[in-house]
C-alpha cells in the first residue's frame, strides 16, 4: 500500500445551490460531502488549486485519502468527482468514511508490464488491445494496492490475460471473480495486425471468387447474346 494522500478541507455552513457557486466564484473552493461509516454526513469546502492537484496523482483515485478538517482528520477514499463539461474545473466532490477495521470496494489501476518485450510482440509482430485499465477489488484499507501489476512478458500471439490469471496481493480478491467464474473477464489480448499475410491471403482468396464470378456472369451474357443474334 502506497503512502495515504492529504487533502485541507474546512466545515461548511452555508448549504443550497446559490451557495455553491458563490464558493466556487468568489473562494475559488468547490463544496464537497463526507459520508457513510456511523457519522452523519458532513458538508465540506475545499480549495481547488488542492484538489486539482490532487487529482493529478492516479493514486488520489484508488488510495485512502486523508482529509484534514479542522485539528481533526478523517480517511475517506473518493467515490464521485463532478467535473465542468467545457472547463477544466471540478464543480464537486463525493468522499466515503472508511474504517480500518471494515472491508471497502474500490477500482485499481492496472499497470502493464514488458509491452515492448512481449512475447506476441517481438516474435509474434502482433499488438496488444487492452481490454480493461482497471480492476475492481475488495480489501481492508491497509491492504490496498495503489496498482495492479499484468506482465505481459510471455503471452504469445493470439493468447490473452484474464482476471484468474492475475496474482492479487495478500488480502486482496477481485469483486467479479468473488461473484461467479463467469465473469472471469479479459484484461488484455495479443492480436495480428490488420493488414499481415494471412488477412491479405483471405482477401486474394476472396477476389478470386469475385473474378470466377464475373467469368461466369460473362459467359453467360455471351450465349445469350449469340441466341439473339440466331
Amino acid at each position: 500500500m502506497s503512502k495515504e494522500l492529504e487533502l485541507s478541507c474546512s466545515v461548511r455552513e452555508d448549504l443550497g445551490k446559490g451557495a455553491s457557486r458563490r464558493l466556487r466564484r468568489l473562494n475559488k473552493s468547490i463544496p464537497a460531502i463526507l459520508y457513510g461509516g456511523e457519522k452523519e454526513p458532513a458538508s465540506l469546502t475545499i480549495a481547488h488549486k488542492d484538489i486539482a492537484k490532487a487529482t493529478e496523482n492516479e493514486a488520489f483515485f484508488s488510495q485512502i485519502i486523508t482529509l484534514k478538517i479542522g485539528s481533526k482528520k478523517e480517511k475517506a477514499v473518493i467515490k464521485a468527482l463532478q467535473r465542468h463539461p467545457a472547463k477544466p474545473f471540478i464543480l464537486h466532490a463525493d468522499f466515503l468514511r472508511v474504517s480500518d477495521k471494515q472491508a471497502i470496494t474500490v477500482r485499481v489501476p492496472i499497470h502493464f508490464l514488458n509491452e515492448d518485450k512481449c512475447a506476441g510482440v517481438k516474435i509474434g509482430g502482433g499488438n496488444i488491445l487492452k481490454t480493461l485499465n482497471e480492476i475492481e477489488v475488495s480489501c481492508l484499507p491497509k491492504d490496498l494496492p495503489e496498482y495492479i501489476e499484468v506482465d505481459m512478458l510471455e503471452i504469445e500471439l493470439g493468447d490473452s490475460v484474464h482476471l484468474s490469471d492475475i496474482t492479487l496481493p495478500e488480502g486482496v480478491i477481485s469483486v467479479a471473480l468473488s461473484v461467479g467464474e463467469e465473469n472471469d473477464l479479459s484484461v488484455a489480448t495479443v492480436q495480428m495486425p490488420r493488414g499481415t499475410a494471412e488477412d491479405e491471403e483471405s482477401t486474394s482468396e476472396e477476389d478470386g471468387t469475385d473474378e470466377q464470378a464475373d467469368g461466369e456472369s460473362s459467359d453467360g451474357d455471351k450465349t445469350s447474346g449469340e441466341d439473339e443474334s440466331a
